[in-house]
């Protein structure tokens, strides 16, 4: 089965991106709802992907300062490249509306996937949501 990325907004995929993010985030990592849901999701753009049938599966948001996260993938649908794929659509997107720097927080297990991006890690390790993170910068 093939997973296509998008690119969209609030408005128009609420549903899509939080049937994603509640998955993992909250009932997977248990981040509580109103820590992950904020004013920034109506702002920010954002990244599905979709199956051929059109179940998403993928999700992350850039806002408009170059800050990247709510990155998520499906527990059945990780490690086959969706992760890549998103991340590759918001450096593109990012280039080409000259938001860099791109930065993050990432979750410490999560650090080696980015730095196969060219982030590099910054500061010190911090608590965010119950969990350790590192801030992370595309150089």
């Amino acid at each position: 089965m093939t997973v296509r990325i998008i690119t969209t907004n609030w408005l128009a995929s609420e549903m899509a991106i939080k049937s994603v993010r509640v998955a993992v985030f909250v009932k997977e990592q248990n981040i509580p709802y109103k820590i992950d849901f904020d004013d920034n999701d109506q702002k920010a753009t954002h990244w599905l992907a979709l199956t051929d049938s059109q179940l998403p599966v993928g999700t992350a948001r850039l806002q408009r300062d170059g800050h990247f996260g709510r990155m998520a993938v499906l527990p059945d649908w990780r490690s086959r490249g969706i992760g890549s794929l998103i991340i590759s659509a918001a450096i593109d997107h990012s280039r080409k509306l000259s938001l860099e720097p791109l930065f993050l927080n990432a979750q410490l297990n999560a650090r080696p996937f980015y730095q196969r991006f060219g982030f590099c890690s910054h500061g010190p390790v911090f608590m965010e949501a119950g969990i350790e993170h590192q801030a992370m910068h595309l150089s």
